[in-house]
């Protein structure tokens, strides 16, 4: 049924439960994994957190390049540990847009991603990485909550 995956996560409690259930529903398919992590761009977070301002571009990419590693490297090991076969990504783009290209890119047949739930005024404001993959993708999407 489908062959590869690509498993997105943000490192973040509701990423790591979509990547376990992702991982599985590959092994039991016998796919291939793609994990992406996705960094968005310095001067999207400006507009955010204002903090971030104090950070130089280097630093900044210093930071997320090292962040991206730990969490990719995790969630490696574990789909190593379950025998599955996994290639890890890095991107600099706003999540839904780099897991819409990675997938298309990378061949995969079927997104698997979490989702925080976020309803009326923290969904409006914060915005849904998950609706918007969902709504844009043209490849299967599986959300977990």
């Amino acid at each position: 049924m489908f062959k590869r995956l690509l498993i997105a996560t943000d490192g973040s409690e509701i990423a790591t439960k979509a990547v376990r259930r992702g991982l599985e529903l590959a092994k039991s398919l016998n796919a291939q994994v793609v994990i992406l992590t996705a960094t968005e761009p310095w001067l999207g977070l400006m507009n955010v957190d204002m903090n971030v301002i104090n950070f130089s571009i280097e630093e900044y990419e210093k930071v997320t390049k090292e962040v991206a590693a730990r969490i990719l490297g995790k969630v490696r090991d574990e789909a190593l540990s379950l025998g599955v076969d996994c290639e890890t990504v890095h991107v600099n783009d706003y999540p839904a847009d780099a897991i819409i290209e990675t997938a298309e890119t990378t061949a995969c047949d079927l997104i698997v991603m979490g989702s925080h739930g976020r309803r009326g005024i923290a969904r409006l404001l914060l915005g849904s990485q998950a609706t918007k993959v969902v709504t844009l993708s043209s490849v299967p999407v599986l959300v977990c909550r």
